[in-house]
């Protein structure tokens, strides 16, 4: 059957208290952007619920795909409105639903009524088995049968200032809207790691920037376009994201020429930081977001993190993958959509310059005295590399 009439339903805001109705608006907000572009939709909350009703021809199909990528949203619900609240409309609804939302009557289902409008004149469990009555008056012919433990089937009725049929929840992004937790900037590369950990920041509610650093000619435009094209996927569901492109080349090779190879890894990284550290301060950014997991490469050590976190002073870094397993990671990947487009063979920055044995147990004594070598070479770079940033945004 065609719907035009969508029920929202939200966890995790729920139980937030006094302030919920600020992460309802934010949901709201989200979903008129996201749902501008295929039509005329009314989006409206009330308590504990939102409804989308389309008011003009729309994609199906397409609405769903990208209601279900809003963060805030645990499920998203097709419904059938009922003309009034009179029991004789909602019974003839609801046998009618049934009969078009259901090919193959032959299913266990159960009855669950849930009586908003606490002015209707009977009540929730009453409702229930009156209306269970009447779709297994219909319908036991063909095979249904009622099953109040474990149904196949859960029909919905919920009635507020008129009814809704539904039995279908699809599974949404669930989270918290984006916007509601400030902002953080993402070291975004061409890797599984980074879209994965950008994508599960956002999901508490954090509105996502992003830096990629660039190394041509060592690395090609095709490895930027993967970067961009990764960061579209992830916008799905964060919202536009800011990439900043900082061209590293200058800096890279800096180090290169200047520092102990086995710990040029490290040293770039560190300088990668308070470029981000710098940015995150110019664009009010609250946290920068890396993709690390320890013992995964050997700049993921607890001795080279602790080295790598040292170069930030004012802006904490968020990992979230940090006890997260190599296959966890990939499994997350293909589940938002980014693993296809992160394992396309074009290098990043890190790769290019990477050393045959790099140090796995730095002690920041050492990395700083190797960083002195930089003094009255790097300083120009750095900010060259910051001025010279291209920005695009990424929908």
């Amino acid at each position: 059957m065609e719907y035009n009439t969508f029920l929202i339903k939200y966890a995790e805001i729920g139980t937030k208290g006094k302030n919920r109705y600020k992460f309802e608006d934010h949901l709201c907000k989200r979903m008129r952007q996201r749902l501008k572009a295929l039509g005329d939709f009314e989006v409206r909350r009330e308590y504990g619920r939102i409804f989308v009703v389309a008011k003009s021809d729309f994609d199906y199909d397409e609405a769903i795909a990208r209601l279900t990528k809003i963060f805030g949203i645990s499920g998203v619900c097709p419904v059938m409105v009922t003309d009034s609240l009179e029991y004789k409309d909602i019974s003839e609804g609801l046998v009618k639903y049934v009969g078009e939302e259901f090919d193959d009557k032959r299913f266990t289902f159960k009855m669950n009524v849930r009586r908003h409008n606490k002015d209707y004149p009977i009540n929730s469990m009453e409702m229930a088995a009156e209306l269970g009555g009447d779709v297994l008056e219909a319908y036991e012919a063909e095979g249904m049968k009622v099953d109040v433990h474990s149904p196949e089937h859960i029909i919905h009725v919920e009635i507020r200032n008129i009814a809704y049929i539904y039995s279908k929840v699809i599974p949404g992004a669930c989270g918290l809207p984006v916007g509601t937790n400030g902002k953080g900037i993402s070291l975004l590369s061409g890797g599984i790691d980074s879209p994965v950990a950008t994508y599960m920041i956002a999901k508490r509610g954090v509105e996502m920037e992003a830096v990629y650093f660039n190394a041509p000619p060592y690395t090609s435009e095709r490895a930027k376009d993967k970067v961009k094209e990764l960061g579209r996927i992830v916008a799905q569901y964060s919202g536009p994201i800011k990439l900043h492109i900082v061209n590293f080349t200058d800096c890279q090779l800096a180090i290169y020429k200047n520092c102990p190879h086995d710990e040029l890894t490290i040293i770039m990284k560190r300088l990668m930081f308070r470029m981000a550290e710098d940015i995150a301060k110019r664009d009010d950014c609250q946290c920068i977001v890396t993709g690390e997991s320890i013992g995964q490469v050997s700049s993921q050590t607890t001795f080279s993190l602790g080295v790598i976190n040292e170069a930030v002073k004012d802006v904490p870094v968020f990992r979230p993958l940090i006890g997260v397993d190599k296959q966890e990671i990939v499994e997350m990947s293909q589940k938002i959509g980014t693993y296809e487009t992160s394992i396309l063979p074009y290098e990043d920055c890190c790769t290019i310059f990477v050393a045959k044995h790099p140090v796995t147990k730095p002690t920041l004594e050492q990395i700083k005295k190797s960083e002195e070598n930089l003094v009255g070479i790097i300083e120009e770079l750095y900010d060259k590399a910051l001025e010279t940033a291209e920005v695009v945004y990424l929908k």
